[in-house]
């Protein structure tokens, strides 16, 4: 039981922070904030603390601003203070109590990460303030920030973070701040000037330079510090005037970090809102009232493609700024084109775009001005979730199904669940949009979690576009050229052509040839590094490994047994070019993968000069396959849909399903109308089929049936455990270690023991990487359970060797 007020000693109440660190040790640690610096100490700023022994300082997170004691002396406006026992606004760590919160659908879990050892506790925002002893607690030694860089909106977010995909706070909290950020990049140091208080009105009749005079003659018309560049210009006097006063004590100086150049936007004309269809009209009522109520339930909007969900996303916003508020709005990187881009611009005039393309000094600028309130409306990738918009009014998030949602290194988030969260916290409706929704995010629909609504028309009725299958089996099938593109395929392109329209062909494979074997002894050549084929690629004549870049020359002989003739077979996108512009000789053709869209700038030149209609026919990967509206390209072909159904992984005939679907949506847009030609090897199977007859419907049904009887997502919780090291045996050891230690924590009520399922150890499907061998467990629970905080608690206590490595991926998308 704590001690009343009045019994605490003088000198062991004060005000105390808690920190964490970006890096080991990771804290929390607890620090006494000395009067002199209270009122600069705000929740999310950096503080230098010392560190050790030695005392070495280190830059730390305030995470906690507490008062320890009785009758707290008021903090300095904007110091955004937690309270004594606040589980929502402080950490946890020594000292601490743990604080679980209330078990519900996203149970606390705390942070496993790597074999570095994290401070365990469930909730890193709880914070038993009373326990901590400030006579003990060293001082903080300085603040760096002098405005909170995380806003204190975002640090329960943080938390929950830190939480859910079991990764350190500190980690967690630059994540979310930018690097740019961090660093102040494109800022320069800027001097602001103003008369001291105590010389405000006694300088008149000081001993004084003309000058001097001059300066300060100027600077009493103001009520606010004038910057130093503009003293000068104005008083047309020189820095050794303001250098002397400053000297003198007649004028205090605050220097300020400035941006040296705007990123502003170019504006676009205007564009008035379309016409809706009375479906969309529905559709924008229910997502309008949900705002006005702050209705924060996810709201599920499948549409087929080109059905208008982007206009009812506009008009949404529209009526959220008007409302005064903010709006966020995520697309995967490949959808973020200038056509997109410029949709939006035509709309809103206040508006951020954030992608991988930005340079730090442009991110920091944009971050400032979306803190400020400067900005209305934030498009952007997956990290654009943590915008600090402190008027938060909407979330949108486009192509909610696409993969690239999910982050692949630490913390492992998934935008869309964080975004769940932040809409949760801040009581504002989430909206996710697409054709081809997850299986996750349809069952949620499915069963009331999440509100359902369709657009199940194009607009203007326009009708789907007709989907031929071609059985690549069938001799009759191949085309002259071979097995690349089918008879009927190269009919279709000349009709195509013939009628003036444009062609898209989507093979997600870069490269020339995919496999380099030789037909004597079978060797297959791999990468040095990886468990990996090497593909060739005939421009720059070399063997690539598309994983680590390791790259050797195209052989001409085995490297095993030195035979000649070695096989080069496969089919990547060079392969298909090359194919395409042999048969169509006279027709303008464009290539786009990540091979030929490396430099700045590439993948929008090469939209523009498509939409353009400088060239007839695009080849290309995955990214030519989503938010591209074309009204002229009136055939697309799908020349492989069978790269990726076989995969190991349980996830990849949804992943083929939603590819061919979007792929088919980017023709028949115009008035041309418009056809799909899918070759394939399997054209019974189940996602090819649901493909070729735009059924979204049967195929989520069939695959949610197949789930629930294997027991797999969205019937269960999953997590992946990935264990790597230079050497075989010490990881596979490390797995089984693993494996045996979360297996323990597993009910053994026979009742309830046949919901948990623990697959593995096996080696990963691919087994070496990087130079490191690895293996995988997955770990299997009812969605009640709490899978990562039970990982935490089975593992925590293992010492695993130096040279091993390990993860843990709650909810894993990556099965590889």
């Amino acid at each position: 039981m704590d001690p009343d007020p009045w019994v605490i000693d003088a000198e062991e109440a004060g005000w105390v922070c808690r920190v964490v660190f970006a890096e080991p040790p990771f804290g929390p640690y607890d620090y006494r904030v000395p009067d002199e610096l209270l009122p600069q100490v705000k929740l999310g700023c950096r503080l230098a603390v010392p560190l050790g022994r030695g005392g070495r300082q280190m830059m730390a997170w305030c995470v906690g601003l507490a008062h320890r004691g009785s009758a707290p002396p008021a903090p300095a406006a904007g110091a955004n203070t937690s309270g004594s026992n606040s589980a929502g606004a402080n950490s946890a760590g020594a000292n601490a109590e743990a604080s679980p919160t209330a078990a519900d659908s996203n149970p606390p879990i705390r942070s496993v990460g790597n074999s570095a050892a994290t401070s365990g506790l469930p909730d890193p925002l709880a914070w038993n303030v009373s326990a901590v002893d400030v006579a003990r607690l060293r001082p903080i030694a300085s603040v760096i920030d002098a405005t909170a860089l995380l806003s204190a909106d975002l640090l329960p977010l943080a938390g929950w973070l830190s939480q859910y995909y079991l990764t350190p706070l500190g980690s967690v909290i630059e994540t979310i701040v930018p690097a740019g950020v961090r660093a102040g990049a494109g800022t320069r140091p800027i001097s602001y000037y103003a008369i001291a208080p105590a010389y405000q009105e006694q300088w008149s009749e000081m001993r004084l330079s003309a000058q001097q005079r001059q300066v300060l003659t100027y600077l009493a018309r103001f009520d606010v510090p004038v910057p130093a560049h503009q003293i000068l210009r104005q008083s047309e006097v020189g820095a050794s005037s303001l250098a002397t006063l400053h000297k003198r004590g007649l004028l205090t100086v605050d220097v300020r970090r400035m941006h040296a150049q705007e990123f502003v936007i170019a504006a676009e004309e205007r564009e008035q809102p379309l016409a809706l269809s009375p479906q969309q009209a529905d559709c924008l009522a229910q997502v309008l009232a949900a705002v006005a109520a702050g209705n924060p339930q996810p709201i599920l909007l499948h549409g087929v493609t080109g059905s208008g969900k982007t206009e009812v996303y506009l008009q949404a916003i529209q009526d959220v700024v008007a409302r005064g508020r903010q709006a966020i709005v995520l697309v995967p990187e490949i959808s973020l084109t200038p056509q997109t881009r410029q949709r939006f611009r035509r709309r809103f005039q206040r508006i951020a775009v954030l992608h991988s393309q930005l340079t730090d000094p442009q991110r920091h600028w944009y971050w400032q001005q979306i803190a400020q309130g400067k900005v209305d409306v934030v498009i952007g990738t997956r990290s654009a979730i943590f915008a600090p918009t402190a008027r938060l009014g909407l979330v949108i998030i486009d192509e909610e199904h696409d993969g690239s949602f999910k982050q692949d290194k630490a913390p492992r988030y998934h935008a869309r669940d964080v975004a769940a969260q932040r809409c949760r916290l801040a009581g504002v409706p989430l909206v996710l949009g697409s054709a081809t929704p997850a299986i996750e995010t349809y069952q949620a629909a499915r069963t009331g979690q999440h509100t359902y609504l369709q657009l199940p028309d194009r607009v203007e009725s326009r009708p789907l576009p007709a989907v031929t299958v071609i059985d690549m089996r069938v001799a009759d099938s191949r085309g002259p050229g071979g097995r690349t593109l089918s008879r009927q395929l190269q009919q279709a392109m000349q009709m195509a052509l013939r009628d003036d329209g444009q062609i898209i062909l989507l093979l997600n494979r870069r490269g020339y040839s995919t496999c380099i074997q030789c037909p004597g002894c079978g060797e297959v050549l791999k990468c040095r590094d990886c468990d990996i084929a090497l593909t060739h690629h005939r421009d720059l004549d070399l063997a690539i490994c598309h994983f680590c870049d390791y790259q050797i020359p195209a052989p001409n002989h085995c490297p095993a047994c030195h035979q000649d003739g070695i096989k080069f077979s496969g089919l990547g996108t060079q392969k298909l070019e090359a194919e395409v512009r042999r048969l169509f000789p006279t027709e303008s053709l464009l290539r786009m993968d990540t091979d030929t869209m490396r430099k700045p700038g590439a993948h929008e030149a090469a939209l523009q000069a498509f939409r353009e209609g400088q060239a007839k026919i695009l080849v290309g990967t995955q990214m030519i396959a989503k938010g591209l509206d074309f009204p002229n390209v009136t055939l697309v072909g799908v020349v492989n849909a069978d790269t990726g159904l076989h995969m190991p992984d349980f996830r990849a005939r949804e992943r083929v399903f939603g590819l061919v679907t979007q792929v088919a949506g980017r023709t028949g847009r115009g008035p041309k109308g418009g056809r799909v030609i899918v070759q394939t090897l399997n054209p019974d199977d189940p996602a090819i089929v649901a493909a070729a007859t735009h059924d979204y419907l049967r195929f989520a049904e069939e695959e949610l049936r197949l789930r629930e009887r294997v027991g797999y997502p969205p019937f269960r919780r999953l997590a992946r455990v990935v264990v790597r090291s230079p050497s075989e045996n010490l990881a596979r050891e490390a797995t089984d270690t693993l494996a045996l230690a979360i297996q323990a924590r597993f009910p053994t009520d026979p009742a309830t023991a046949e919901s948990f399922l623990l697959l593995g150890p096996a080696p990963a499907p691919v087994s070496k990487l990087r130079g490191y061998f690895r293996f995988h467990v997955l770990v299997i629970s009812p969605p009640e359970f709490p899978l990562g905080q039970e990982i935490h608690t089975a593992t925590e206590s293992l010492n695993l060797p130096d040279q091993v490595q390990w993860i843990v991926d709650v909810d894993a998308m990556d099965m590889m």
